[in-house]
């Protein structure tokens, strides 16, 4: 049985940190939608009484970098001095999506000003806080090259151009990976992408290699990170710290798009796939998303977490499991409330409401894990 090492808590708190431009052109911020940005502390406080002594957060690039060259920390160094008055442990997303306006995507400069950005966060990071920082470089490498360079879905609003995107998202994360190092020698990094399964519908009989194919691109960004996969970017294993792996109950369709529903007959359990990640890389991991919305948050939170203690009795280096996002938020299209979290929207006085369901399924995983609260953690680099 795996125990885990690197965080204070097995369960952790994901604090939606989204900053992309939607395909009509308006920015999002969702640290500022569900009002963390201002209530970080008693939002950190809030995860403390529930057992959460990790969390995932943002840093708003879009914010700080407004003029070429030009770091304001009115954003971030608040939420800092929160995670450090709490003794709240942050892996700190850096680029989630979104960029400043002032930079092209596809050009090399952006790259070149991505690495100097992550340079200026870590030299706060390391004067403002103690410990072992963690960074998440450039999240969900994989699915935002499908969703911002095939599909057109948010920013930049291509298609087509999936292919370059990921290697221009993966160029900057050992950019900023190299920069990071040379402020901070102590820096983690998890690199995080969705986990998926795809076949070809057992009733409609169809082609299972281009289901495979899909599926095994799930791996590419982490091959390029590594250099298994196009060794000109300059992936090395040293890039390829901690997995971050992001799974939903729609991680996992048939080819065309139809979801596998859990259950089913080809239906993969959760466990095989991490067991997976672990045999093709030897990386420690992360869940570093997961969730549900309305009455089926409780039941999934049940189901993953019984996966991931499968996982670990194999020897599966499984970390722990980021509960994400933490707080209802308005969805990214039509603003609708999303009620996925442990705690509701704030109300006038920054009050949060407790989804008593969701808390109490929480605390029988947190005893079945018995990881609720480490309080002596070991983070060594590997």
């Amino acid at each position: 049985m795996y125990s885990p090492t690197l965080f204070r808590s097995f369960f952790l708190g994901g604090f939606e940190c989204s900053t992309h431009r939607r395909h009509d052109g308006r920015r999002l911020d969702l640290l500022a939608a569900t009002r963390h940005d201002e209530l970080a502390e008693p939002d950190y406080r809030a995860l403390h009484q529930h057992g959460i002594r990790t969390a995932r957060d943002g840093v708003r690039w879009h914010l700080i970098e407004q003029r070429p060259g030009y770091y304001c920390w009115d954003s971030l160094l608040p939420m800092l001095r929160a995670a450090r008055a709490t003794r709240t442990q942050v892996i700190w997303d850096l680029c989630h999506y979104g960029w400043p306006d002032h930079l092209d995507i596809w050009r090399p400069q952006f790259v070149e000003s991505f690495a100097r950005f992550a340079a200026a966060v870590a030299e706060v990071v390391r004067d403002e806080t103690d410990g072992v920082p963690f960074y998440a470089p450039v999240n969900e490498i994989s699915y935002w090259a499908w969703a911002g360079g095939d599909e057109a879905h948010f920013n930049p609003l291509a298609r087509g151009r999936g292919f370059e995107l990921k290697h221009q998202l993966v160029r900057a994360s050992i950019a900023a990976i190299e920069a990071i190092r040379a402020v901070d020698a102590r820096a983690r990094f998890v690199q995080i992408d969705p986990v998926i399964h795809v076949r070809a519908s057992s009733d409609r009989p169809g082609p299972q290699r281009e289901a495979e194919r899909l599926r095994l691109a799930q791996f590419e960004a982490w091959d390029m990170l590594c250099g298994r996969q196009w060794p000109g970017l300059g992936g090395d294993p040293a890039y390829l710290d901690i997995i971050g792996v992001n799974y939903y109950s729609d991680n996992q369709w048939y080819l065309g798009g139809v979801t596998i529903e859990p259950g089913t007959a080809d239906y993969r359990p959760f466990a095989d796939i991490l067991e997976e990640v672990w045999t093709r890389y030897r990386r420690p991991q992360l869940i570093a998303e997961t969730g549900a919305e309305g009455d089926a948050r409780g039941p999934w939170l049940s189901y993953v977490s019984k996966q991931a203690g499968q996982a670990m009795r194999r020897g599966v280096p499984i970390e722990g499991i980021c509960l994400y996002p933490i707080v209802d938020y308005p969805g990214w299209t039509n603003e609708r409330h999303c009620p996925v979290g442990l705690f509701g929207f704030a109300d006038t006085a920054g009050e949060r409401p407790v989804y008593r369901e969701v808390a109490t399924e929480l605390r029988e995983q947190q005893r079945q894990h018995q990881y609720s609260d480490v309080a002596e953690f070991v983070c060594t680099s590997s």
